[in-house]
């Protein structure tokens, strides 16, 4: 089984869970919730079905628009201000997809035997996800 597929807009962290002081716990929405069923729709359009394979290799390129704040006036990168990869744990940004894709292009994430996560600027924001 090999899929490929494309999540145009900015690639969205799995958050941490958040306890309050009384014991409840939960995870905040920074836009995940969204993110999460977008990548399920994207994933189910090009075909993926949940597979009993192991163990699969998950690739996920994140490819962030670069601000507006990383150029000088002349269009140029600013080589003070222009970070070279952007922000972010990789793990928390694969961990959003690799759950929302249980039952949809596998059964559980545990058949997951190798990941490689790219983070990078590019022109638009996207997230690019290919399960081997």
């Amino acid at each position: 089984m090999a899929v490929s597929f494309e999540v145009p807009g900015k690639p969205v962290p799995q958050p941490r869970v958040v306890v309050t002081r009384n014991g409840h716990a939960y995870t905040p929405d920074n836009g995940i919730v969204a993110y999460r069923q977008a990548v399920v729709l994207a994933a189910k359009a090009a075909g993926a079905t949940p597979t009993e394979e192991a163990p699969l290799t998950l690739i996920v390129d994140l490819v962030f628009e670069r601000p507006k704040s990383h150029f000088l006036a002349s269009g140029k990168l600013n080589p003070r201000t222009a970070l070279k990869v952007p922000p972010g744990d990789c793990t928390n940004y694969c961990k959003g997809v690799e759950d929302c894709l249980n039952g949809v292009a596998w059964k559980d994430d545990v058949q997951i035997g190798k990941v490689v996560v790219e983070k990078s600027y590019g022109t638009k924001a996207r997230t690019t996800v290919r399960i081997l």
